[in-house]
């Protein structure tokens, strides 16, 4: 009698080799070579673009071809691995290769050694972990965000931030704050939460499934990624001068005990932003530009699978 033939379990991955200027290129590498070592199927699903790779990678999924997904890059493309797995039952693997890397740090990933981390998805590919994943309808689009999803000041400097072509790092985006400080103003907001409608100012509203984003900065400290809510942080209207002072200390999260911070625990948000300055306030998701509000936003407890 002919033994039936078991399938190898097969990796799809997708490298950004533009990540951490070039550095991506050399880490995608290492983690192929790791698994090919470890004698496991891998389909190579980066192209020359991320929408080559997006097709690369549906057609994989359609056709059942992959076992799980690993992405290699930045939370851009973090992102682009969590909206082509979010709602189905095919694991992600995100492995940092970027400058922010929120998504990896939620997931306990970014610090992992490559040798170790490529073993753990490896192991893990069979009994992946469930975590929450935000649903967004957007702005002429809808789209899936693990992190966080913000129409704020802070979405003002990711924006100025991200047309500035020097400096590099970090501090990019502070002198971007200081800029877009000179001129802010307090936003309208309307939001819906949990069905509870509420009007106020404020400075920035963020929809948060995990703790940090903008690289480590610590928006919201206690929040997890399982537990079927994301937080909404608001901080309320204060003078220009005090969100200088409240602003940076979202690094550490010593932001939480100011008196213009509330956190609302939720599941559901429908939220407008409306600035006198800039009018419809954009919006971003993981660090990505995401048109501008309104926004309605969905908590979709264990939709997504991961690895490690």
């Amino acid at each position: 009698m002919t033994e039936p033939v078991v399938r190898q379990v097969a990796f799809g991955l997708i490298v950004n080799p533009t990540s951490a200027r070039g550095g991506g290129a050399k880490v995608g590498a290492e983690v192929l070579a790791l698994l090919q070592a470890a004698a496991v199927n891998v389909v190579n699903l980066s192209g020359v673009s991320s929408h080559d790779a997006i097709a690369s990678a549906k057609a994989a999924i359609a056709s059942a071809s992959i076992d799980a997904l690993i992405v290699v890059g930045g939370d851009g493309t973090a992102q682009l691995g969590v909206n082509l797995c979010a709602d189905t039952k095919l694991p992600l693997g995100v492995v940092s290769a970027g400058t922010g890397n929120d998504t990896a740090r939620a997931l306990a990933t970014h610090d992992m050694a490559l040798p170790e981390l490529v073993a753990k998805f490896i192991k893990s590919a069979s009994n992946p972990r469930s975590v929450d994943v935000m649903k967004c309808v957007g702005h002429g689009e809808t789209f899936w965000s693990f992190g966080s999803i913000s129409a704020g000041f802070d979405a003002l400097c990711n924006a100025r931030a991200n047309r500035m072509s020097w400096p590099k790092g970090p501090s990019r985006y502070q002198l971007a704050m200081l800029a877009e400080l000179a001129a802010f103003k307090p936003i309208r907001y309307r939001a819906v939460i949990d069905g509870q409608v509420r009007n106020f100012e404020a400075m920035l509203c963020v929809a948060a499934n995990a703790q940090s984003f903008g690289g480590g900065m610590l928006i919201v400290p206690h929040a997890k990624v399982d537990d079927g809510f994301f937080d909404l942080l608001i901080l309320h209207k204060i003078s220009r001068p005090e969100l200088l002072k409240v602003f940076p200390k979202v690094y550490k999260g010593n932001h939480v005990t100011h008196p213009a911070v509330e956190f609302v625990r939720c599941q559901e948000l429908h939220l407008e932003a409306v600035s006198e300055v800039h009018g419809a306030m954009p919006c971003f998701a993981d660090g990505e530009a995401k048109g501008h509000s309104p926004l309605k936003i969905t908590l979709h407890a264990g939709a997504l699978k991961v690895l490690g």
